[in-house]
């Protein structure tokens, strides 16, 4: 059967029905989701994320896609390398552009190879490296794939490197004073406080999803998420299109948390629920308030879980405070080839010490759970 490898420069060049079939049902993961990010100019050429998504076409339909960009810069990706940037540039060689397997902005591990063939799989990630070739790139990542991914990489000659995220995981907890209770006194004492202080705040909660995200409530959340940005002297990523779009295809996915004082919105956290997970993605606040950010961001996220029967809760990127809130450092995961002789073995190099740190900060982690031993 005739087999062949096109890039696209837009999602929108392959059917929905074709790439989610390949996708599963995972909504970051899905052509709605993805083509919200292109379509409302969030991931494209002029943003450093321009789309080159590589789709596996044999007997004339898709057998597998791998959703692929190619970077200016390093930024929306979460695994920093400009450490490899810096050095490359030293050198007086072009780090940028570079290939990128990613959901753009979205630290969220899962699968990137998406095909139900190991050998279309295979295909797709040395069609990606034979890109980067043509196009004179000096390298590819994948970013954030799931064990199984992690396997494939490994198998095509990528090397792999660790890092660490907090997840918070539902052990059919009655409601939340039933997780309170496997917590050590000093973390239940300190949490029970902070949730104290913010209702002696008058601050209460409404959990709202699918169609009962009015347009008011989404923009007030995109003005928190806006506000956030600027705070730490940024530009956000994404625009209000995206997020009305989001909603208009997605919209059964997303949980917005609404912090309300006296009728009126103070804080908002968005989050994306699959099946038994919710991910937690964006908040932001319009007035300070002590603690509102650990309630608003993770305590109701755990809430909603119990509430709702979901098994895990993934609080997003980075944070050795989430672990006093309950969560537990897991291994994350991104794998990287590029094609220079010189900076693959010395970036191979710097893995291998690196590795060993890694590891040991997770021990560390773990060595202080929050939760009782016994």
């Amino acid at each position: 059967m005739n087999c062949k490898i096109v890039c696209l420069d837009s999602i929108a060049a392959l059917p929905a029905q074709q790439w989610d079939a390949l996708a599963g049902d995972h909504p970051l993961l899905s052509h709605a989701y993805l083509d919200a990010l292109e379509s409302t100019q969030c991931a494209v050429a002029r943003t450093g994320w321009a789309p080159r998504h590589l789709v596996v076409f044999r007997g004339g339909a898709a057998r597998g896609v791998m959703p692929l960009y190619e970077k200016t810069h390093s930024r929306g990706e979460y695994v920093f390398d400009h450490a490899w940037a810096n050095a490359y540039a030293r050198y007086g060689m072009n780090y940028y552009p570079k290939l990128v397997c990613a959901i753009p902005f979205t630290p969220v591990p899962g699968p990137r190879v998406l095909a139900h063939d190991r050998n279309d799989q295979r295909l797709l990630v040395e069609g990606a490296k034979q890109l980067a070739r043509d196009l004179g790139h000096s390298s590819l990542h994948v970013l954030f794939p799931d064990e199984d991914t992690v396997t494939l990489m490994e198998a095509c000659g990528l090397m792999i490197r660790s890092g660490i995220q907090f997840h918070w995981h539902n052990r059919g907890y009655r409601d939340m004073e039933d997780f309170l209770a496997t917590l050590t006194q000093a973390k239940r004492k300190k949490l029970r406080q902070d949730r104290r202080r913010v209702e002696d705040a008058g601050i209460r909660f409404r959990w709202l999803s699918g169609r009962e995200i009015d347009s008011a409530s989404l923009r007030f959340f995109y003005l928190c998420y806006v506000q956030t940005y600027l705070d730490h002297g940024n530009m956000p990523y994404l625009n209000l299109d995206f997020f009305e779009r989001l909603h208009d295809r997605l919209g059964d996915t997303m949980v917005i948390i609404l912090a309300e004082r006296n009728g009126r919105a103070i804080a908002a956290a968005l989050n994306i629920r699959h099946a038994d997970r919710l991910y937690g993605r964006y908040w932001g606040s319009t007035e300070m308030v002590s603690g509102l950010h650990f309630e608003t961001c993770y305590l109701q996220g755990m809430e909603y879980c119990i509430a709702h029967g979901i098994r895990v809760f993934e609080g997003g990127a980075q944070g050795e405070h989430k672990l006093a809130r309950g969560m537990v450092p897991v291994h994350t995961h991104s794998a990287h080839w590029l094609e220079d002789p010189v900076f693959q073995p010395a970036i191979a190099d710097f893995l291998e010490r690196e590795t060993p740190y890694v590891r040991q900060y997770l021990e560390m982690l773990q060595a202080h759970s929050p939760y009782r031993q016994g």
